[in-house]
């Protein structure tokens, strides 16, 4: 995978306004919200996307879907939220390591886009 701004925030090169952090992942306020709380959730593992995940990914990937309810409660998101995983550029994915959104404060129109 190549290097993303993602990675240098996980190592701590660029700042961002960290909501959470464990050994797995790291979630921070985006720069660009889309929603008046809007948190990205990050692996910190190196992963491009969701469609290159393998099964040995498998724990990771329920311990963030797992932590997405922890980090939506410690932002008092209690009437609901969504949570968003862009793939590829055909889905929105502007950064090539994976994330999680999770948008919440409003209500949440559908269909999405």
């Amino acid at each position: 995978m190549n290097e993303t701004i993602f990675s240098k925030i996980i190592r701590k090169e660029i700042p961002a306004n960290i909501v959470y952090e464990d050994d797995l992942c790291l979630a921070f306020k985006d720069i660009t919200p889309q929603a008046p709380t809007h948190i990205l959730l990050i692996p910190k593992k190196p992963l491009e996307r969701i469609d290159s995940a393998k099964m040995e990914d498998q724990t990771l990937l329920g311990h963030l879907l797992l932590t997405v309810k922890k980090v939506a409660a410690e932002a008092n998101l209690n009437n609901g939220y969504r949570v968003v995983i862009n793939n590829g550029n055909d889905g929105g994915q502007t950064v090539n390591h994976l994330h999680l959104h999770i948008l919440g404060d409003r209500q949440m129109q559908w269909p999405p886009g």
